[in-house]
């Protein structure tokens, strides 16, 4: 059923918001390449490009992952092996099979050089340090700055956080922070089985504007209220991502395909599908200490070959993985010398990103740390860079594209001039 509403209702700047043309009933069975064409109909949507970003916390270890060091005396190459992979030449962590068998539509930076030693995801979420001046409001995440510049497509929000991301928008406002899928001041769609019922009571529904009026008032902006009082109206008359967190929704045989570990892995695609932008997904454990080998081998990389190789097939059979940037990356990298407790500590002067998808030159390795993984020893790759080609793969021009900040300053959205990195976009 659609319903045209009163135009000046929600209204925004180009005029009319989306929102204000349906009253969406049968939209939520749409595939993506449909809403796609529905958005274009409407003269909305600015890509329709996604990324789904799994943040690995605690620090993966990059020589025991994406940068094995097969030659390299015992204590720094540790007891696994690598493998071949789809990719000529390119070899992994022998316990990640599932991705070896996709590394053609892989990528993988082995150079990383300016992480910091800091249990944070704001630096790979952000492309930026917390040590560097902020400015005031402080600096807005990868997906805050996405549903900033390109906004929800058809109720569904431009920036879905299932795990990883950082809660606040920055100097955007809460407006643009993460969609929680459950917690304070969002809606716990992901157990909501009455979705369709839930705003029959008048008074559920003004105390879920309420909640999200409180959460605008703590950033103190009317583009807050706007931005929120039209998130909750796409939500109201959308089931959209309702329908995309309820696996009851999802074929049984490829539930178990994903395992019940790896869900998320699962829902950040259907999310995708559903019309996200941004998806974080975040997996934790990776801070090994000690007993790095026995944690990584009965667990960590199974569940992480397992999720992302699930993920990258899924994108591709279903002809979206040219659409779709998967990029999985951790804080920092891990010390070449295993310690004395059969772990390996913090080391943030080289680190491993591994990508797939996004339409890139896919099948390649970027850059090479020196041969005890302990140091950039060949094209040394820094996180703006990354943050660029993410942005570019998204459609957004990091050296056009500005935002204003609080103080009224213009603010670009990578720092030192980064840009995308060529090897992979061209």
């Amino acid at each position: 059923m659609i319903t045209k509403l009163d135009r000046n209702f929600f209204d925004s700047c180009d005029g009319i918001a989306r929102r204000n043309f349906l009253k969406i009933g049968s939209i939520a069975g749409l595939s993506l390449p449909q809403l796609l064409k529905a958005e274009k109909a409407l003269g909305t949507g600015s890509s329709d490009k996604s990324i789904i970003m799994v943040y690995l916390a605690g620090g993966p270890s990059h020589i025991d992952t994406f940068d094995p060091k097969d030659d390299a005396p015992s204590e720094i190459r540790g007891e696994f092996d690598s493998i071949s992979t789809a990719a000529p030449g390119v070899r992994i962590s022998e316990c990640l099979p599932g991705i070896a068998k996709q590394m053609d539509q892989c990528s993988i930076i082995r150079s990383i050089a300016d992480t910091h030693n800091s249990h944070s995801s704001f630096h790979v979420m952000t492309g930026r340090s917390k040590k560097e001046m902020q400015p005031v409001g402080g600096w807005p995440s990868l997906g805050s700055v996405v549903s900033k510049v390109q906004g929800s497509r058809l109720g569904t929000p431009a920036y879905v956080d299932l795990g990883g991301g950082i809660s606040g928008g920055g100097f955007l406002g809460t407006a643009h922070s993460g969609f929680k899928t459950n917690g304070k001041g969002r809606y716990d769609m992901a157990k909501q089985s009455r979705f369709d019922k839930r705003y029959a009571s008048r008074e559920n529904l003004l105390k879920s504007f309420d909640s999200l009026r409180r959460d605008c008032d703590q950033s103190g902006s009317m583009e807050g209220l706007d931005a929120f009082n039209s998130q909750a109206f796409d939500l109201i008359n959308s089931e959209r991502l309702a329908n995309a967190l309820d696996l009851k929704n999802e074929k049984p045989e490829t539930i178990e395909r994903y395992g019940k570990k790896g869900q998320n892995f699962l829902l950040a695609r259907r999310v995708v599908e559903a019309g996200a932008r941004f998806v974080t997904v975040s997996t934790g454990g990776w801070d090994t200490h000690r007993d790095n080998f026995q944690n990584l081998r009965a667990s960590r990389l199974p569940e992480l070959d397992r999720g992302v190789s699930n993920l990258i097939r899924d994108l591709r059979d279903r002809a979206m993985l040219d659409d779709v940037t998967v990029v999985v990356w951790g804080e920092f990298g891990r010390t070449p010398k295993i310690n004395g407790n059969a772990g390996r500590d913090h080391w943030n002067r080289v680190m491993s990103v591994f990508l797939a998808g996004g339409g890139m030159k896919n099948g390649q390795v970027i850059g090479a740390s020196d041969p005890k993984g302990g140091e950039p020893a060949d094209r040394p790759v820094y996180l703006g860079e990354v943050m660029a080609t993410l942005y570019k793969n998204l459609g957004i021009d990091v050296s056009k594209q500005q935002l204003t900040d609080l103080s009224g300053r213009p603010q670009y959205l990578v720092d030192n001039g980064f840009g995308p990195i060529s090897e992979l976009v061209g």
